[in-house]
This record gives C-alpha cells, structure tokens and sequence, in this order.
C-alpha cells in the first residue's frame, strides 16, 4: 500500500550523500561528528519513510478553511529535538516573528506554492491545496534539509561548514519540488530516472529563486544552495547548473563531481545510483535551453518541463533520452514546429549528449 493515491514518496535530502561520507572522514572531530550524525539521522529517516510507505500513512488533505488558490502553511519547531513535526510556531495568517529561520521557511514555502500557481496553475504541490507544513530547529548540528513525503525539514547546520538551510530559497524550492515529481511523474529514485527526479527539484528551486528575484535567464546565478556553505569552505553551492562540477573545490569537501555531458556520465552504487551527481546532465541540457530562449525561464523552458513532468507519458523508469525526447514533444505542442523554443530544446540536448528519440 501506498499514500498519496498510489504514488510512493521517497526520502530526499538536499545534501547528498557523498559530501556527508566525505566530511564524516575528516580528522577534524568538529566537523566529522556532525556529518556522522547527520547520516545517521538520514539513515533513519529513510528507513522509516520506506516502513510508512508499506504499512500506509493517511491522506492529507486541505482544511476546510483553506481557500482555492490560497497557501495554508504551517511552521514548526522540533527545538533540535527529532520528533517531527514539533511545536507549532507559525500558521497561515500569522504576522512574523523575531526567528528569521521561521521567516524565512514560511517565505520559501508561499513562494514556491505562488510560481506553482501563478506560472503554471498549479494548486499547491498536489494540485489540489495541499498543505504546506515545515519544521525548522530539526536536531543538534544536522546538516541537511529533507522532504520525507508528507513535509519539509530543515537544520540549522553545523556552523561550520554548513549554515541555516532555510537561507537559499532554492533549497526549500528543491525539496518542496520533490512532492511535485511524487504527485505526478513518481520516477523512480536511482539510477538515470532517480537523477531526472532530482534534476526536476533542481530545476523548479532554480525557478523559484529566479521567479522570486525576478530574473531572466541571463541574470540568474543558476547555483542550487548559494548561501549555505560557510566561511570557510572553498566554494559557492552545491551544484552549478551554468557549469556542472564547479560548485567547490574545498580541501575538506573535495571537487564537485557532477558531470555536465553523458561523456562524463558516472556509474556508480552509491548515493542510489549517483542520482544526485549525474542530474548534472539534465540540469546542464535546461540551463542551455532556457539561456538559448532568454527571458524569464519560467515561461517556455520551464513550462516545456513541467508539461513533461505532469503530461501522463513521463514512466516512472524514464532514462535521460526518454525523458528529452519528451521534452522535444513538448515544444512541438506548446509552441510549434517552427519555433524557437522546438530547436533550444533539441540543440541543449544536443549538447550534453543525449539523444532524442
């Protein structure tokens, strides 16, 4: 059995594993204690998101007092405690309060529920209001922010290598979209599908940061997590999807390993498949096409994108050359043979090697 009408979630966190394993070795305790800690608390979740999964979780719905179209949003704080989601610290309606994390996560989620709605009628992530709930403050020094399938959780962060993940408002993006993809395409978390699953949080976090600061295509940073990484790390995100594999090159982190093209494609058993390092690949093919159109690149990339994640024909099993050829259909349908947006489409996956069928 599962929840959400059939579709299974999946546990996905925003810091992927190998950067965790990395500082997990360091010799400096300050900063392997934490990360051990983090994947141990990781480990748990997904655990326990796989046993909620087979024994079935009840349905969300939306209160009857939340309005079609309206964000209902809800913050908590587990006080660095795990028991989620912990005490109630902010509801819809509800005026700011002097804790900027609350702030801020409050902020991220209506603004990922507006470019849902405003850009492509989209009620919340189910498309039926869902609510919208986060817990912040989540354990002592957890560095990471997770959708467990049912709501987002944030750390604080170490402090040290690690800051409040409530920063980048393409992180909250990123994980919230991971409800998007569950509610409607459900690929499969490994191996090629597994990474078009992250490349789509990727690329809706990256739209909703851009859509927030109002940017076009050629303003935007197209980092995923600028802000997070503190002082002292060599680097400026998590992953670049101007320019995969130069997000850091940190003495402690190591280099950034995702590839941009399938020349570089990594196979590999960890971290599922390498689901959050080969999402380079698609992420660099809708960096190439929405730079290509220019504009806001929530209006025709973004729209081909989430016409394919929402279209019906996307399988759960889909591999990067099911899912361009996709996107090329898309294009044809939305705007014409002979359009501009039709021949972005087919030169970015061109590009970083991919076929289209």
């Amino acid at each position: 059995m599962t929840t959400n009408g059939g579709f299974t979630p999946v546990f996905c966190t925003v810091v992927p594993p190998h950067i965790l394993d990395r500082l997990a070795q360091a010799e400096d305790p300050t900063l392997a204690g934490p990360a051990r800690k983090t994947l141990e608390r990781d480990a748990y979740q997904r655990t326990h998101r796989r046993l909620t999964t087979v024994l079935g979780a009840p349905a969300i719905a939306a209160p009857a007092e939340a309005a079609a179209g309206k964000p209902h949003r809800t913050i908590y704080d587990a006080g660095h405690g795990t028991d989620l989601p912990g005490r109630k610290v902010r509801a819809e309606g509800d005026e700011p309060g002097r804790d900027a994390t609350v702030n801020r996560a409050h902020a991220g989620l209506g603004a990922t529920f507006e470019l849902f709605l405003k850009a492509y009628e989209r009620d919340s992530i189910d498309g039926n209001g869902l609510p919208l709930d986060a817990t912040v403050h989540y354990d002592e020094d957890y560095g990471n922010a997770f959708w467990n399938g049912e709501q987002m959780v944030f750390g604080d962060g170490d402090g040290e290598i690690f800051l409040d993940f409530t920063i980048p408002i393409d992180v909250i993006g990123h994980e919230l979209a991971h409800g998007v993809t569950q509610y409607t395409a459900n690929l499969t978390y490994f191996g090629q599908p597994g990474a078009l699953n992250e490349s789509m949080s990727d690329v809706f976090g990256s739209l909703i940061k851009q859509y927030t600061l109002g940017q076009t295509a050629a303003e935007a940073d197209w980092l995923i997590g600028a802000g997070l990484l503190a002082p002292r790390v060599t680097g400026k995100a998590l992953r670049s999807m101007k320019e995969p594999g130069t997000a850091y090159d940190d003495d402690v982190l190591g280099k950034d390993p995702q590839p941009g093209t399938m020349d570089d494609f990594v196979r590999t058993g960890r971290d599922n498949g390498g689901v959050h390092i080969n999402s380079g690949i698609p992420n660099h093919a809708f960096y190439l096409a929405a730079t290509a159109l220019g504009g806001h690149a929530w209006e025709r990339a973004g729209q081909i994108w989430y016409d394919v994640l929402t279209g019906g024909e996307l399988k759960e099993q889909a591999l990067f050359a099911d899912f361009a050829t996709l996107t090329v259909a898309a294009a044809k349908a939305r705007f014409g043979d002979g359009g501009e947006e039709l021949q972005a489409v087919v030169k970015a996956w061109e590009q970083v090697g991919v076929r289209t069928l």
